[in-house]
């Protein structure tokens, strides 16, 4: 499935794949131009993450980002979208600075996929994967349909990028 593989690199010459697994599972997998701790803190501190998480071209806002990165924490996220604000929300499982990320998606469509995020050192950079498990081939299959899986990714993951050039180390510093 090539459904996710970028038509332009990045800049960056980076690579957003998406890849079906299996009936139930979708891999999305990049390369970040920053070392793993770096990104991962872009992933659970809401000030970056609120800078870089929504593609520029839905002309969605990210009206707010709260994130209690541990597991049983929550996070929920609430953009503006016509007529009203919807919400996306659920629980960090796994969080292990900086290489691991796992958590529910309980968002209103009732989804219910697990995503899980590794970072992995590879020369300066990072081997990002998020693999999502979806409860059954046809949740899956809708949100293939529906563009959500794949198709920003590429534009997120540059603007991760984009946001980590501009900030250099400080990204990392509290």
């Amino acid at each position: 499935m090539d459904e996710g593989r970028d038509k332009e690199p990045s800049p960056t010459n980076n690579r957003t794949t998406a890849e079906r697994k299996s009936e139930r599972e979708l891999v999305v997998t990049r390369t970040i131009d920053a070392p793993p701790r770096i990104v991962f803190e872009a992933w659970t501190r809401a000030e970056l993450f609120q800078r870089w998480w929504v593609p520029k071209s839905l002309g969605l806002t990210l009206l707010s980002c709260e994130m209690d990165v541990r597991v049983g924490g929550k996070y929920r996220l609430v953009f503006q979208a016509d007529p009203q604000p919807m919400a996306f929300h659920g629980t960090y499982l796994e969080v292990t600075p900086p290489s691991r990320l796992a958590w529910t998606n309980e968002e209103a469509f009732g989804s219910g996929q697990v995503t899980t995020v590794t970072f992995e050192e590879k020369a300066g950079k990072t081997l990002l994967v998020m693999h999502d498990l979806y409860p059954s081939k046809a949740v899956l299959d809708e949100a293939i349909a529906s563009g959500s899986t794949s198709g920003d990714m590429n534009e997120t993951f540059n603007q991760l990028d984009e946001l980590l050039a501009g900030q250099g180390a400080s990204a990392g510093r509290s």
